[in-house]
């Protein structure tokens, strides 16, 4: 993400002709109390009514001017801080896209969600609409003073006492809102994450029946955002009374004491209504600088938020010379790889020689490591020892775009967009798969029942699949996989909400292709037995390898897991 002055810098045109409008529009605003000075000391007192008509034309062509320029004004500044917002999103969006898995495994979405949304919308307004009013606060007030100094230097003695008081208690409000708004950031983020992971998994909540305990949970974060919103609002009530009470105090000791000066022959009629009408000026100046300033406060700490991110980097990069394969084949190597994360040893002188066209298959209990080689080989992370190689390249000096365009993916945890079946397939290379892909990609990952569908292909499906049972959603996961046509592909536990002859089917497929290298990573039998080399692995180091038939002979861990799944005499 760029400084927010290059954001800005881009619509400076804008700026430019948004403030001009406003330095027009306030000047011409504050010549109306010199109009009014004139009815006064020239109609009212001196009854020359010749001059009431221009000057009564003179207020309507202001009336008139300030609607032209305060409409260009605010137009402009909302133009700018749309245009700044919408970037800066694109941007940060961008950015998080580019973070590496690692960043995604200690952040939640949550939180991340509240970044994107309510955090640039707070810069939206101080870039915008917010720091046009402080600017315009600044300037009418300076001009206002001018006038003043003006029309009686002794009379303005009362503002230049009241304003530093004024604005005294601004600095001091935004002081006290800063940390608030901080807390309130991060609660929003908390609260968003809750409701995001219930709405989720929602289905688990109703299956176990904890809506009571999520609800609770939710409100629990719900009243701590109120509970700090409070706590703004208080200290907003503390300090607001006191910005109108001066607001009403300065015309009232205008008038008196502009009254004896009156009286004292000291100053005209004319102006001392001139000067009361300036006193009234700053009213709204005084009584917005705490409101500004409360919006300026969480301007910054939204702002803070967003440069943290931004100054987040992905731990897994491009190199800076990245090696081009001409031809991808699709031989897959683990030289030594040891992998350690947070300091738990996950794996362990893993290596395998897989060559193109073979298929691996990789088995082991539950936390042996197995996904974790399915985020080696996508350099997800990198080994802590050792080596991957792609076509005898280390992937580290590939490029991450030709690396993972040549890796085809199906993951345990199935993840289908809130699109059109077709659109969830053509995902991996949606400008290269055509209907025919498509089509052959459904039947080879046995997703019949999308011809049942009455919309067929162009049916959508809900978020992550909703509507859609655990089976379709591998199956059309599958075929995803499949239409990608990769050189190599991974199939993480991908069968295991598949009946026994959907398994079949897709066994015979992943055999046909002849020139695809493939790693099966499953707890079935029935998913490796026809590779042509079996990993068993256990506690994250080679245990056992072998076909099918010389790991049943040695009567160890892959034994031990065929007779529990066939039965010892099977």
């Amino acid at each position: 993400m760029k400084k927010l002055t290059q954001y800005m810098a881009k619509y400076r045109w804008r700026y430019i002709i948004g403030t001009l409008s406003l330095l027009i529009a306030v000047v011409i605003d504050n010549i109306t109390p010199q109009v009014t000075k004139k009815i006064v000391d020239e109609v009212i007192g001196e009854g020359n009514v010749d001059v009431l008509l221009p000057c009564l034309g003179a207020i309507l062509m202001i009336t008139l001017g300030r609607t032209v320029f305060q409409y260009t004004k605010e137009y402009n500044f909302d133009m700018c801080g749309c245009g700044v917002a919408t970037d800066m999103r694109h941007d940060m969006f961008e950015h998080v896209q580019k973070l590496s898995v690692n960043y995604f495994d200690k952040t939640n979405t949550g939180e991340i969600m509240s970044r994107l949304t309510h955090d640039i919308d707070c810069v939206w307004g101080g870039i915008g609409f917010i720091g046009m009013l402080m600017a315009e606060i600044i300037l009418h007030v300076t001009i206002v003073l001018v006038c003043m100094f003006r029309l009686s230097p002794v009379l303005s003695i009362l503002p230049c006492v009241v304003l530093p008081i004024a604005f005294t208690l601004a600095i001091f409000l935004e002081k006290r809102l800063d940390k608030v708004y901080d807390d309130i950031s991060d609660e929003s983020a908390a609260m968003n994450t809750v409701a995001e992971e219930n709405i989720s998994g929602t289905r688990t909540v109703k299956a176990f029946a904890r809506e009571h305990f999520e609800i609770d949970k939710f409100l629990s974060h719900n009243k701590k955002y109120y509970d700090l919103n409070m706590k703004q609002s208080k200290v907003m009530i503390r300090f607001y009374p006191l910005f109108q009470f001066i607001t009403k105090v300065l015309p009232i000791a205008t008038v008196l004491i502009g009254g004896l000066m009156v009286i004292k022959d000291e100053i005209t009629l004319g102006t001392l209504a001139a000067f009361v009408a300036y006193c009234n000026y700053l009213s709204w100046p005084m009584e917005d600088i705490g409101w500004v300033s409360n919006e300026i406060a969480n301007f910054f700490a939204s702002y803070k938020k967003l440069k943290k991110i931004a100054k987040e980097t992905a731990a897994i990069t491009d190199p800076a010379e990245p090696k081009v394969l001409p031809e991808v084949k699709g031989r897959v190597t683990f030289d030594n790889v040891t992998f350690s994360l947070d300091d738990k040893n996950i794996l362990k002188n893993i290596s395998f020689d897989l060559h193109e066209g073979k298929t691996l298959g990789i088995m082991g209990a539950t936390g042996s490591g197995k996904s974790s080689i399915f985020t080696m080989l996508f350099r997800f992370y990198d080994p802590t020892e050792g080596k991957v190689l792609l076509d005898g390249t280390d992937i580290r000096d590939l490029g991450l775009k030709q690396l993972r365009q040549s890796i085809s993916q199906v993951s345990q945890d199935v993840f289908l967009f809130s699109d059109t079946i077709k659109e969830n397939i053509r995902f991996g290379k949606r400008d290269e798969t055509n209907e025919e892909d498509i089509s052959t990609s459904l039947k080879q990952a046995s997703a019949d029942f999308v011809d049942s569908l009455e919309e067929k292909t162009e049916t959508v499906i809900g978020e992550r699949g909703v509507g859609l049972s655990g089976g379709q959603k591998q199956r059309l996961s599958i075929a995803r996989a499949l239409a990608k046509h990769a050189p190599v592909l991974v199939l993480d536990d991908c069968t295991s909400a598949l009946d026994t002859e959907t398994e079949q089917d897709i066994q015979h497929t992943l055999d046909a292709l002849k020139d695809t290298t493939k790693i099966i990573i499953s707890h079935r039998i029935s998913a490796v037995r026809h590779a042509n080399e079996i990993i068993v692995l256990n506690d994250g180091e080679v245990a056992e390898r072998g076909t099918h038939e010389e790991l049943l002979e040695k009567h160890g861990l892959y034994y031990e897991t065929y007779t529990a799944q066939y039965g010892v005499g099977a």
